[in-house]
């Protein structure tokens, strides 16, 4: 049983981390650079992520950047490529492989599912 401070203490470093990568998703994040940032060690905040958010640096950012690349994907005037890009990859193929790792289809499919679906149809107000 950890005490109250250091649970205080991990939770705290984990809200600031958070609200990092949930405003700089897109940008080139590492775990130093977090840590260096929230006045914490690597080791720190790895143990945070584990403890109090059950989860690793790595994990938690990539689904940011997936949960916000199903949004994107549903603005059809944006290529994937323009998506991958926005969320923070690089390599279109390496993207469409995090994608489909995350959400178990192809970005393109996943885009297309989305369109097709009437529950994702606009609703019309009835005159």
């Amino acid at each position: 049983m950890q005490r109250p401070a250091t649970v205080r203490h991990r939770t705290s470093l984990l809200d600031d981390a958070v609200a990092i990568v949930d405003v700089e998703f897109a940008s080139d994040l590492a775990l130093d650079d977090i840590a260096r940032r929230v006045a914490s060690s690597r080791r720190q905040l790895q143990r945070a992520y584990a403890e109090i958010g059950n989860t690793t640096f790595r994990e938690h950012l990539a689904a940011v950047r997936m949960e916000r690349a199903a949004e994107l994907l549903g603005n059809r005037r944006l290529t994937v490529r323009e998506v991958a890009h926005r969320v923070g990859y690089r390599q279109p193929a390496q993207f469409a492989k995090a994608f489909r790792r995350h959400h178990g289809v192809a970005p393109s499919d996943y885009r297309t599912r989305r369109g097709s679906d009437p529950d994702d149809a606009p609703v019309r107000a009835a005159v």
